[in-house]
């Protein structure tokens, strides 16, 4: 039986085989003997790190970066150093390339075999033309041929990426793109806004791209909830859709505020009420470099901003079990002026915020806090 008690694992693969116009994510090219030592220092830090946990992990996430780049091998060996509850979810992200160019159903079942029950793809978009925008190298055709492979090897249990207000995008390839995840049998999408980061490609050439405006984004986001929920997929968090009984439950510990431990350079943990991280710095974590301090964590208001995040939102009961009052009366009164906007929910439950809301959530939150 799994503990709701039971820390989350998180583990950071910084390799890419290139890395994307949009991406600000901490990740670089890698060759053999760099992800050999990587992947010794991963095992070598689990081992370590969770004499700490008492029961085992109730989840595993291998996020990046691309984990998939690590190849089979090297991801089967780190899952077998891990000590696992007995119905421990444990999601790799893979890209599509990966599996359609360099892997086989041999590197499917050997994940299978290590505990691997849930796979995240990156697939950004069904229509080629948005995804040749984004630096996708993968086609729709790479992308069939990937979920193909990983339900041939018995994973039935895939998310798929859906990115919103990309160049040459509309309702229509949304509609599209949305009923490519339906038909791939995939049990979760992942949905959300392109977000310009600074420094990256992207932002060097924003004038030149053909991106919606706010409306337009707006619009997108409310189509994709709508188109979604038509496909039976619920909406459960601001970018996550999931048929029943498949919401991600590594991320439902973030955004419950619960503890998880991250591993690698780059990765971030709330472990023994602490917050701290690796630097993004690769060549340093394998040189034995120590996390980095980063403050308490679990305060209510940190609980209120995650918790607002799902559709669920902040509710009396989980705040009476967490910190022995219901929620304060000052953000009740707060919240009544959004209420008459419709962007959120207010009554003997909790507060929870509606898709407009979402659009807008940070605002919201701030003022909520204020």
């Amino acid at each position: 039986m799994m503990r709701a008690d039971a820390p989350g694992l998180y583990i950071h693969v910084p390799f890419c085989h290139s890395k994307c116009p949009y991406c600000d994510f901490y990740s670089f090219t890698a060759d053999e003997k760099t992800k050999d030592e990587y992947t010794a220092s991963i095992i070598k830090n689990i081992i370590i790190w969770q004499e700490s946990v008492k029961n085992g992990f109730s989840t595993v996430y291998f996020g990046g970066g691309t984990p998939s780049q690590l190849g089979s091998s090297r991801l089967a060996e780190i899952i077998k150093t891990i000590k696992k509850q007995p119905l421990c979810e444990v999601t790799v992200e893979c890209n599509p390339c990966d599996l359609s160019e360099g892997w086989s159903d041999s590197d499917i079942a050997l994940l299978k075999d290590a505990g691997v029950n849930r796979i995240s793809m990156g697939m950004q978009s069904a229509i080629d033309k948005e995804r040749k925008t984004l630096g996708r190298r993968a086609g729709r055709a790479e992308i069939e041929k990937a979920v193909r492979m990983i339900k041939d090897g018995g994973i039935d249990n895939f998310s798929l990426d859906l990115m919103l207000g990309i160049p040459f995008q509309t309702t229509d390839s949304i509609k599209e793109s949305i009923a490519f995840c339906a038909e791939s049998g995939a049990k979760h999408v992942s949905s959300y806004l392109l977000k310009i980061e600074q420094g990256t490609p992207f932002e060097k050439v924003e004038k030149l791209l053909d991106l919606p405006d706010e409306d337009g984004c707006c619009e997108m986001y409310l189509t994709a909830c709508e188109e979604l929920e038509k496909h039976g997929y619920k909406q459960y968090e601001i970018s996550n859709f999931a048929r029943e009984g498949f919401e991600s439950r590594h991320n439902l510990i973030y955004w419950d505020c619960r503890e998880y431990l991250g591993i690698g350079a780059a990765a971030h943990s709330f472990f023994g009420g602490k917050r701290f991280y690796y630097p993004d710095d690769a060549a340093a974590f394998m040189g034995g470099a120590k996390p980095v301090d980063d403050g308490e964590g679990g305060s209510f208001e940190e609980y209120v901003m995650l918790r607002l995040r799902l559709t669920e939102g902040l509710t009396n009961e989980g705040c009476k079990s967490r910190f022995g009052f219901e929620i304060p009366t000052k953000l009740v009164d707060k919240s009544t002026v959004f209420e008459k906007n419709g962007l959120l929910v207010s009554d003997k439950k909790g507060i929870r915020l509606t898709p407009e809301g979402f659009l807008v959530s940070n605002s919201i939150i701030a003022e909520l806090l204020d």
